[in-house]
């Protein structure tokens, strides 16, 4: 396991390894710290996915064995999008744009000792070549893959905990944000023939399904009316929560 170490004038260092399967890893104290949270533990536990962090051990910079936290590719989207600090989208840009192709390009980090037994040993260069080509095939399908998931990602964590339920007409405009071509009669539409929102005409119509309901989706706002001529009546509103936005959405994008 070896430590690469990114230096940037407005983040600090950031330190990362590669893990056994290719997996790019990232110190989580110093993301923490570069995003502007005040408390890299508390910012962990509330934002990281834990079969997305890891514990490792690392040399700090006076020689003492250290036990530090290394989270994912899934865990730092969690932590940019989470992060109030208003340098967050820049410091998103110097990751994928520079850190994540520098790790991707290289492959092998090639040590002393690995450089000499290279040259003295054939079997082992082409072995090492062997591997070498491998991990850039493994960690570009993987890079490929990242991107393709990156505007899902990003988004489901920023909704998946939300308190606020939105109209499904804002849901329209979310969607249609993220290039699927939907307006709200559609969306309603959609919702009704695929078994998300009642069809029958009635009292019920457009209200969500018992099993929309269930899945946590939907819930129903319920406003009181009161007419001129002093009666009253209850308005039934369907909107999508926190969960049902990431459900829509994901389902839409895949």
């Amino acid at each position: 396991m070896e430590i690469q170490i990114f230096k940037n004038a407005e983040f600090g260092e950031v330190r990362t390894l590669t893990g056994a399967n290719g997996e790019v890893l990232f110190c989580g104290a110093d993301i923490a710290k570069a995003l502007g949270y005040a408390n890299s533990r508390k910012a962990l536990a509330d934002h990281c996915k834990n079969d997305g962090v890891t514990n490792r051990y690392i040399i700090d910079s006076i020689g003492r064995q250290q036990e530090a936290k290394f989270i994912n590719e899934g865990n730092l989207y969690r932590l940019i999008a989470h992060s109030k600090l208003p340098s967050a989208e820049r410091f998103e840009s110097w990751v994928f744009d520079e850190v994540l192709p520098t790790i991707r390009k290289h492959g092998a980090y090639m040590t002393e000792n690995t450089l000499e037994k290279a040259l003295t040993s054939p079997d082992f260069l082409i072995q090492l070549a062997t591997q070498l080509k491998e991990e850039q095939a493994k960690r570009k399908q993987l890079e490929e893959q990242a991107e393709q998931d990156r505007p899902k990602v990003l988004f489901a964590n920023a909704v998946e905990t939300s308190k606020t339920s939105i109209l499904v007409g804002e849901l329209a405009k979310i969607l249609k944000q993220n290039g699927v071509d939907t307006g709200q009669k559609r969306l309603f539409k959609w919702l009704r023939d695929h078994g998300f929102l009642i069809k029958r005409e009635g009292t019920d119509y457009n209200m969500p399904t018992q099993r929309a309901m269930e899945q946590g989706l939907f819930e129903i706002k319920e406003s009181t009316v009161i007419h001129a001529d002093g009666h009253t009546s209850v308005t039934k509103t369907p909107k999508v929560t926190g969960k049902g936005q990431t459900y829509f959405v994901n389902k839409f994008l895949s």
